[in-house]
């Protein structure tokens, strides 16, 4: 006789997990949105426009990955200090909106306006820019919304000895 095989499910990955890994894919992306920023220094500017062109597209994709992490856990201090208090948290978000929306409203301005392929293309670079941003501010909309210490319950002293039992 065999022995039952068992059906319990195997360790599944959580979609929060993964995604949190995949987030991290935002660090590889800056570092070639850097190099294609400092590759006209090295070239006597020529081909400025491309290179900033490209490096907007691959930093618009590596902050939009950013957009990926757990909105439940901060990076460090300085974050977990300005979602907690609401006041910062408030102008953070401003500052982030704005950060969004100038770059896709002058990159589609740009576009339509522009008389050459590669204000053009700079143009289409900056609402790349601005989406990655996008993905970024719902993140941090989601991490003032968890994080507000006006919104936390107080923590009692029963709670406290019931977590203990």
């Amino acid at each position: 006789m065999t022995a039952p095989v068992s059906l319990a499910p195997a360790r599944r990955l959580e979609a929060r997990r993964v995604f949190q890994w995949l987030s991290y894919l935002q660090y590889p992306a800056l570092l070639v949105a850097l190099g294609h920023a400092a590759l006209p220094l090295f070239r006597g500017l020529d081909g400025l426009l491309d290179a900033f062109n490209n490096a907007l597209l691959y930093a618009g994709v590596g902050i939009g990955m950013s957009s990926l992490q757990d909105p439940t856990r901060t990076q460090n201090k300085v974050s977990r200090d300005v979602w907690e208090d609401p006041r910062k948290g408030y102008w953070m978000l401003w500052l982030l909106a704005l950060q969004a929306l100038l770059p896709i409203v002058f990159g589609l301005l740009g576009a339509a306006l522009a008389e050459s392929a590669a204000l053009s293309q700079l143009s289409l670079g900056l609402v790349a820019f601005g989406m990655g941003m996008i993905g970024l501010l719902k993140t941090a909309i989601e991490m003032r919304e968890h994080h507000r210490r006006d919104r936390r319950a107080p923590v009692t002293e029963t709670m406290v000895l019931e977590k203990a039992a």
